[in-house]
Formats: C-alpha cells, structure tokens, sequence
C-alpha cells in the first residue's frame, strides 16, 4: 500500500518552505510561508463562492430614470430551513370557511335588511382575507432564488427543475390575487342589496364562487407545500465546519463508506445511481466533528450530457468549501471501467484544483493480482500513468475495505489532520 498525502499525515509539521505550484502561469519557483500556503489551501474559510449559479443566467442590464436600490447580500446557506409551514389547500378553504361564518353584523344595525346585507358583506371579506393572506405569506416568505447561495440555488434548479420553483410561486400569487378580486366584487354586490332575501342570495351565490374559484386552482398551493417539504429535507452544510465530500463513480462504495464513517444512513444497492441527492454526515473523532457528504456518482461524459444528479455532484464541488475524499473502484465490480475511472478522476482533479484531495481504493478485499481491463476499454499507446493506475490507483491513495475494516482508522486519523489544519488557519486569521 503507498503512502498517503503528506499534507495530511504530517499534521503540524512542516517543511521550513513550500513551493506553490497550482497555477503554472505564476513565476516558478515562488516560495510561500508553511502557514500562508496551507491558508492558501484550506478551504473552510478562504474559499471564494461564486456569485452564480451551476446553471449560467444570462442577465439583461436594464436603465432605470430613478434611483436604484441598493443590491441585497447573497444569503448564507440555511435559506430551506426558514420557509413557512404552508397548510394543504383542502385545510385553508376549511379554515376559511368556518371563520367566515361566524362573523356577525355591526352591532346597533335595526334595519333587518341592512343588517343582513352587512353581514354578507363582511363574511365575503372574511372569507377572502382568510384565503388571500396565507397565500401572501407564502409568497413574501419564500425567498427570491436570485439571492440565495449558490449552493442552494443550484439544489433548487437541479432538484425541482428549472423554472419550477418560480412558476409556483406566480401561480400561487396569481390565484391570491383572483381570490381577491372576486371576495371584494361580491362584497360589493352583497353590501348594496335592497332586502334581505337580496343579501341572504348574494351571500350565498359570492361564497360559492370563491370557493369555486380557489378550488380550481388550489393545486398550486399543494405544489407549493410539496417544493416546502422537499427544500426543507435537504441537508444542512455548515461551512463552518471542515466538510469532507465523498466523489466517484456509481457504485464505487461512496455511500458504504459514508455508512460506516458517519451517522449518516445513506441507501445502499447496486445498481447506478443509489445515491439520488446530498447526504450528510457528521464523524466525531477526538472530540473534533466533521461533516460528510455522499454525492452522486460521476460518469465519463461531457457536462452538456450530465443528468441532474451529476450536477448536484458537480454543484457541492463548485459552490462549497469542501476537501474531496474520491473513491476509486480496481476491483472490476461496479461497473465502470478503471481506464474510465482514471479520465473521470483526471478531469476533476485538474478542474478543481483548490480543494484538498485525499484518494482511496475501495473494496480492496477484491483486488486481483494483475490488473482489471475491461473488454470495451479502447486499446491505446502506452500510457504508463494508467497503468499504474489499474493497479492500485493514483500516487498516495489509502487502500480501505468495509468488508474487512481495512484502512478505516488511516482515514479516520487524517480526518483529524485536516481539522487541525482547518483551524491553524482560522486562528491564524490570514485567510
């Protein structure tokens, strides 16, 4: 088994200087104090959040006579967790219903008709109110995905699909605003009936056209509660706290490994795609608690190609200060090749270079003596980086087994070095 990193494994120790080589474009041979390159490194604190989304918008630059407002803050992570409890629609009419009819007249009318007409008229109020300003609430409350974290924007996009969030909430609006309209025609027409028989009808004819007309449409507001549940049950990620992120392809033993390092209880089945969202974790070790996230597997393709679940995947990858623990399968048994293991690894390794990285073998209780090829592999020149590779993975990387326990305490004990590096780097308070 080859060594780890020795980032990790030295803790505290280190070299009187280190060299600074992920961008080739700097002058070479730059040398940077131990404790500002490992600020350099570290992402908890020093990682810098784009302001966009996974999914690029395109913004229209419009000119305004007026003064414009000053532009809101992006939101910290933790938007979900603040939403409103929104009622299913069934339970907002049946509320609705039952308060308006116990509103009663002024007191001191004496004319039957005009106290009968008065009545009308303020249970059609009721009853449109009682409507209309839980749907504003929600409307107000849920917050504009333009100023959301990109993180949690990009969950938005990739988990309801894009668009969807949005339309709800103008159709949620939209009803609101028909309930209104209709509640205040009504109240109108009940307040100016001649007789009481008038009023009693109007009454009777304006209640039944509210209800009829939220009735129509009040699935928006269960689809609202539906994006409420599903927001809400998404994982917290404090970026507070050293967050490691489990990355692979499907089928790899991400999720086994999240199983048996952390509280997390992901579902484990073999077959692509087990994993169908963000799954935290937390470890506690030393009494020091780190965070873990199991993510969707990654395939050999083009991003264009990518389904929404590899995008969650990409999405933690670019938006969060995580370290990487990547997961790589030599056995031959989850499906994807290691030749296409090795592209796959390759390209995220040279597309997020400022995230700390720490490999693994899995399912090391497999491995064979010489080396898997699958039959689909195309036969290419030598590339002695890949055979290497075939044969116990990338330069450094731990062997581990849930089998046989086999490399778990390693990586446990370097989830405590990173920790430690974690927070030289906030007390030192450089980055």
């Amino acid at each position: 088994m080859k060594a780890p990193s020795s980032l990790f494994l030295k803790g505290h120790i280190f070299p009187s200087s280190i060299f600074l080589l992920t961008n080739t474009k700097r002058t070479p041979n730059v040398k940077l104090h131990p404790i500002l390159y490992l600020c350099k490194a570290i992402q908890t604190n020093s990682y810098e959040i784009s302001n966009g989304s996974y999914h690029p918008t395109v913004q229209h630059s419009t000119e305004k006579n007026t003064m414009e407002k000053p532009s809101r803050k992006i939101e910290s992570i933790g938007a979900f967790q603040k939403l409103p409890i929104v009622m299913p629609s069934i339970d907002i009419l049946g509320s609705a219903l039952r308060k308006a009819r116990k509103v009663s007249p002024t007191k001191g009318i004496a004319n039957i008709a005009k106290r009968e007409k008065n009545k009308g008229a303020k249970q059609l109020d009721a009853l449109m109110k009682e409507i209309a300003v839980p749907l504003r609430t929600y409307v107000e409350s849920f917050p504009n995905k333009t100023y959301l974290h990109p993180y949690e924007r990009s969950l938005i996009e990739l988990t309801l699909g894009d668009g969807y969030y949005e339309m709800v909430l103008q159709k949620v609006d939209g009803l609101r605003k028909r309930v209104v309209s209709v509640g205040k025609e009504h109240a109108s027409l009940c307040a100016k009936s001649s007789s009481k028989r008038e009023a009693e009808e109007r009454l009777s004819e304006g209640l039944k056209k509210i209800e009829e007309v939220f009735a129509q449409e009040r699935k928006v507001v269960d689809d609202l509660l539906g994006i409420a549940k599903t927001l809400r049950a998404m994982p917290v990620i404090n970026l507070e706290t050293p967050t490691l992120c489990l990355v692979g392809a499907p089928n790899v033993g991400k999720s086994s490994l999240v199983h048996v390092l952390s509280t997390g209880k992901p579902e484990i089945c073999n077959y692509p795609f087990t994993t169908r969202g963000i799954l935290m974790g937390h470890i506690i070790f030393n009494i020091q608690k780190f965070q873990v996230t199991d993510t969707p597997g990654l395939l050999r393709r083009h991003d264009e190609d990518r389904n929404n679940l590899e995008k969650l995947t990409l999405a933690v990858l670019s938006h969060l200060p995580t370290a990487v623990l990547y997961v790589h399968d030599l056995s031959g048994e989850c499906g994807t090749s290691p030749s296409d293991q090795f592209s796959i690894y390759k390209e995220l390794r040279e597309r997020f270079t400022g995230h700390l990285w720490l490999d693994v073998v899995s399912k090391c209780d497999l491995l064979k003596t010489s080396p898997v090829v699958y039959a689909t592999d195309e036969p290419l020149p030598s590339q002695p980086e890949l055979e290497n590779y075939r044969k116990s993975g990338p330069d450094g990387a731990i062997n581990v087994s849930v089998k046989t326990e086999e490399g778990l305490h390693e990586v446990r004990k370097i989830y405590s070095h990173f920790n430690i590096l974690t927070r030289i780097s906030n007390m030192m308070g450089v980055c």
